[in-house]
């Protein structure tokens, strides 16, 4: 495989980008060599400035449900364009799309569109406190809820203990309020209400995690979470960025029967634009400026362009509940045909999926919090990104993502997905 144009374009990208990279992941640290640079993307196929083709499991970190590059999407973007690109004014295509995700999400009742999903995660924490008059919010151990200070924590063992900022920059200040607990784990959440008692704002968890790689909720931990919360007096937040109208049209908390007070929502929203949105309760959302009190605003928000984008995919997949059992059926195909693979080479792996989620964890133990996320062999991963890579299957560059699947991967696609497979285990335990 060659890829000279892609170290050209990675090494004098450094010159002028921090890391040569505008995002972390995209580096390939994890899991060694360089960044492959893309050119374009259509159906199943990413393409590299090489000329090399992959078949590729990322789509985009998910919103591409029906692949890259769709006729429908691609058609609603260039007619948008026509009549300009932004106009920072209400459009009568942001209230389409709010109507639209309201009529899908049972948790929302009204919503804010923004521009990512980490302004949603903000928005709604703040919302949440000024909903509430508290100021301590409590996330879960591995969790990702974007960039914003407040979540970039980790915390001590104890119950009390507040929160120790994560990144350079974030300060002890933001990070006393933020408390940590391992997901999974209904007793030390209880713990943490009880030793913060009536000074806890909200609670936001990713209800299915994508960012340890993926992991499932046990049987009653949403539900018990959502006891809690209500007891409590405590604002529920699921941030669905990642799971919101793929899991099911209105994402996990559909799929899953547990409806929260809020949610966050992103990428599949804008049909690979930029964009991202938060809602919720109508009580909750009239806080919101200029309804309420609590500022939030930005000139990009409900963007034209993003906004076109993301109602043809929703309108599609409103209109195509179909969708989402062909997507259970790819994600079962894939995800059961690896563990086959594995074990027929008595490799015990754990392989955790979820409709068009899954992700190969290389321990043998189960995956339930990030503690057991971590056991994984992280440079066992990293030859078999590579492998797969070789073999034309573009995969995460860390094994702490979860896979994204879509409708453009054809039976004969799989076959090859977990021909490469089969190689690239094989090769990596020689």
């Amino acid at each position: 495989m060659q890829i000279s144009e892609s170290k050209r374009l990675f090494a004098h990208a450094k010159t002028f980008i921090p890391g040569g990279v505008n995002s972390p992941v995209r580096a390939f640290r994890a899991v060694g060599g360089e960044p492959i640079f893309i050119k374009k993307a259509d159906g199943a196929y990413l393409f590299d400035e090489d000329g090399n083709s992959y078949i590729e499991l990322i789509n985009s970190w998910g919103p591409m449900i029906l692949g890259h590059n769709h006729p429908m999407i691609r058609e609603a973007v260039i007619q948008a364009m026509e009549n300009g690109t932004s106009f920072g004014a209400p459009t009568a295509r942001e209230v389409e799309m709010a109507e639209l995700i309201v009529k899908m999400v049972p948790s929302v009742e009204k919503v804010r569109m923004v521009n990512s999903g980490t302004e949603a995660t903000m928005s709604a924490i703040r919302v949440a406190r000024g909903f509430t008059g508290r100021d301590k919010f409590i996330k879960m151990e591995g969790h990702y809820h974007g960039h914003g200070d407040s979540f970039l924590i980790s915390a001590g063992s104890g119950a009390i203990t507040m929160g120790n900022p994560d990144s350079p920059g974030v300060t002890v200040g933001t990070a006393k309020d933020t408390l940590l607990a391992p997901y999974n784990d209904l007793e030390a959440i209880e713990r943490l209400v009880e030793a913060n008692k009536g000074e806890i704002a909200a609670l936001i968890l990713e209800p299915v995690p994508g960012n340890m790689g993926l992991t499932l909720p046990l049987p009653g931990y949403l539900e018990g979470l959502r006891e809690i919360c209500t007891r409590e007096g405590i604002v529920l937040i699921f941030d669905e960025v990642m799971t919101g109208f793929r899991l099911a049209k209105g994402g996990a908390q559909e799929l899953f029967g547990v409806t929260p007070d809020m949610t966050t929502l992103g990428k599949i929203i804008g049909g690979g634009m930029p964009v991202g949105a938060y809602g919720g309760k109508k009580e909750i959302m009239e806080f919101v400026s200029p309804a309420g009190p609590v500022y939030q605003a930005g000139t990009l928000s409900g963007n034209p362009i993003a906004m076109a984008a993301g109602l043809a995919m929703l309108r599609y997949l409103d209109t195509h509940p179909e969708v989402y059992a062909q997507l259970a059926l790819i994600g079962r195909k894939i995800a059961e045909g690896i563990t086959k693979i594995n074990h027929d080479q008595n490799l015990n792996y754990t392989v955790n999926f979820v409709g068009s989620m899954y992700s190969l964890f290389f321990t043998q133990q189960p995956v339930i919090d990030f503690e057991s996320a971590k056991t994984s062999d992280t440079v066992l991963f990293g030859r078999y990104f590579q492998e797969m890579l070789k073999r034309g299957v573009y995969l995460a560059p860390s094994q702490f993502e979860s896979l994204f699947l879509s409708t453009a991967l054809t039976d004969e696609l799989i076959g090859r997905i977990l021909l490469a497979h089969e190689e690239s285990i094989r090769l990596i335990h020689q």
